[in-house]
């Protein structure tokens, strides 16, 4: 199967950057891994909820351009579908056991993801109540995707 990250934004800082390129590597031996990153938009501190709107609107934009008409897109939102790791690793199998090449993440910028985006999702997942910054999300996510590889070959790592 091959899983995509579109990502609003680039990793800027080298600890993060090494970090994910780690968990992409070891990813190298369970899955065909693509990460696309798309511009974020420029705006200050303050912005009106029409500001805000546009903003993830025209960021939203890039992000569907990276999107595959067959990929089956999950996007990462706060009131999304929690799973535990042995959940999220048993419904990675059922997706590629229905026939799902592709599945998209969907990571958006410190504003979120706009509705055209949430509207092209299959589903949404939540990696936390809480609110995280987009380059915690992204390595949060490659990391549990290799848990839920090591997971489905019963292999060591997860405890």
């Amino acid at each position: 199967m091959t899983v995509k990250l579109c990502c609003v934004g680039k990793l800027k800082e080298s600890y993060f950057i090494e970090a994910c390129a780690e968990y992409q590597k070891r990813l190298g031996r369970f899955c065909t891994l693509k990460i696309a990153e798309v511009a974020d938009e420029r705006a200050p501190e303050t912005l009106s909820a029409a500001e805000e709107a546009q903003v993830k609107a025209r960021e939203g934009e890039r992000l569907l351009g990276a999107i595959d008409p067959k990929d089956y897109v999950i996007a990462l939102a706060i009131g999304g579908k929690r799973y535990t790791s042995e959940s999220f690793a048993a419904h990675l199998e059922s997706l590629e056991t229905r026939g799902t090449r592709s599945v998209a993440f969907v990571i958006g910028g410190s504003l979120g993801l706009g509705d055209a985006v949430l509207r092209r999702a299959d589903e949404t997942l939540s990696l936390s109540d809480m609110t995280l910054p987009h380059r915690i999300a992204r390595l949060v996510l490659l990391e549990q995707l290799f848990r839920a590889y090591k997971i489905r070959r019963g292999e060591a790592y997860h405890k």
